[in-house]
């Protein structure tokens, strides 16, 4: 079973679909992938225990930071299709009434160098089918444990469980719904934090406001970034001028607030706003942490991790409209989809490790654990196709380096190959990634044909 697995997973990667019968080399191996994802002894259970497993082999003695966050998988378009059991139920599907489940990891990166590591957890789940509303649940009076919200300190907790003996440290990263109290009174210790986007503008215990007890607290210091252009946003590129603030504060429990805990927290707040900029898309985060900011370092610091939440968001781009395309899923069986959801954010690590192979040189990442030796030869025989004329648009890669068949990858792509441009994304990587499987597949049959 350990091996039909895998097999799949080598497959998912080489082929970038979803579809089985696109996956399948013939009648035979399509049953072989139904009958694994539908067999009730390989449980979601099991595969998230192994994604975690292979993440604590990978980070071991390590600090590392977990981003996150969660995603719905929306089914709607095939509920006339799709079986109706306790694997799928109500989503919102963009403020209406959908059909599908929710995905909820921890991604692992490393703190220094942003490498992937996996999964240290990852929560599946659906509603029921027939979703009672907040009011007629009375939502309000029930126990942290029996809202949906609980599923951040859930995952905080499992997150632990997985690294602790393992690492040196861990900081888990979260947006504004992790601003929860309860979180940052039980969840840290000596070896875990907690960096979390302020959602609720508390009154703190000194009767200040949380969003503007910064606010005649002297500039730590300024910063610039690039912002770059983004037509869905319509947004121009920009170059940003951050002020930083930072000041310990203490918040306090509510009368709904968990019994148990203690009545009062002590954190550190990093306020990081954008000047000289009147629109509505500026920046402006206020981030709660447990870490002791000490310095301007210390706070910059907070802040970069924090911006490293994008690296969750390209993990469901791909996982959905954007690469595998799991909500276009023919697959009758609701349980066969979540499994195979998991399966595919399994890979999408290797499309982050090829990636970061290109961006951070100094990464050394071994190429025969992405590409075989077949394919590598291969490879070489397109860069000399795709490569242009001028210096500029040749491989600057030697042969056997990751990051010179990444080059490729990412030609294929839709990337210019110039190095004064940005790095390819995951996107560009995982379309390049497909058409050179096509590429290889044509190859592979020109050679059958042509040796007969």
């Amino acid at each position: 079973m350990v091996h039909r697995g895998n097999s799949i997973l080598n497959t998912l990667f080489s082929k970038s679909v979803h579809s089985i019968r696109q996956l399948s080399a013939d009648e035979s191996a399509a049953k072989g992938f139904y009958r694994f994802l539908q067999n009730e002894r390989v449980s979601e259970e099991d595969i998230v225990s192994n994604m975690s497993f292979n993440c604590q082999s990978s980070c071991l003695d390590k600090y590392v930071v977990c981003i996150q966050d969660t995603t719905e998988i929306n089914m709607s378009n095939h509920r006339n299709r799709i079986r109706k059991d306790d694997f799928i139920g109500t989503t919102n599907a963009n403020g209406q009434q959908g059909l599908g489940f929710m995905l909820h990891p921890s991604l692992v990166l490393d703190a220094q160098t942003g490498t992937p590591y996996g999964y240290a957890d990852v929560k599946i789940w659906n509603r029921p089918l027939v979703f009672k509303s907040k009011i007629e649940r009375e939502y309000t009076k029930l126990p942290i444990e029996e809202k949906e919200s609980y599923k951040w300190i859930e995952v905080s907790k499992n997150t632990k469980n997985a690294l602790s003996d393992t690492v040196k440290g861990l900081l888990i990263i979260q947006d504004r719904e992790g601003d929860i109290y309860e979180q940052f009174a039980v969840i840290p210790d000596q070896k875990t934090d907690l960096l979390i986007r302020a959602k609720t503008n508390r009154t703190l215990v000194d009767k200040h406001k949380l969003f503007t007890c910064l606010e005649h607290t002297e500039v730590k210091g300024s910063y610039e970034i690039v912002i770059d252009a983004c037509a869905q946003k319509k947004r121009s590129k920009r170059t940003a001028k951050l002020d930083i603030r930072y000041k310990q504060v203490e918040i306090s429990k509510t009368d709904n607030t968990s019994k148990g805990v203690a009545k009062t927290t002590k954190l550190y707040l990093v306020e990081v706003k954008e000047t000289g900029y009147a629109k509505s898309d500026k920046i402006c985060w206020r981030l709660l942490t447990t870490i002791p900011v000490i310095n301007i370092e210390v706070a910059k610091m907070c802040v970069e991790w924090y911006s490293w939440r994008w690296t969750i968001e390209e993990v469901f781009k791909i996982l959905k409209k954007e690469g595998y395309n799991i909500e276009a899923s023919e697959l009758e069986h609701p349980s066969s989809i979540r499994k195979l959801a998991l399966m595919i954010m399994e890979v999408v690590i290797q499309l982050f490790l090829m990636r970061l192979a290109y961006s951070q040189p100094e990464e050394q990442i071994d190429t025969n654990a992405v590409f075989t030796e077949e394919e590598q030869a291969f490879m070489e025989e397109q860069i000399k196709r795709v490569e242009g004329k001028t210096e500029k648009q040749k491989n600057p890669f030697k042969a056997k380096d990751l990051k010179r068949y990444v080059w490729l990858v990412a030609r294929l792509g839709g990337w210019k190959g110039y190095e004064s441009k940005r790095i390819p994304g995951i996107t560009t990587l995982w379309i390049g990634l497909r058409n050179f499987k096509l590429n290889m597949e044509g190859w592979n049959i020109y050679r059958d044909v042509s040796t007969r």
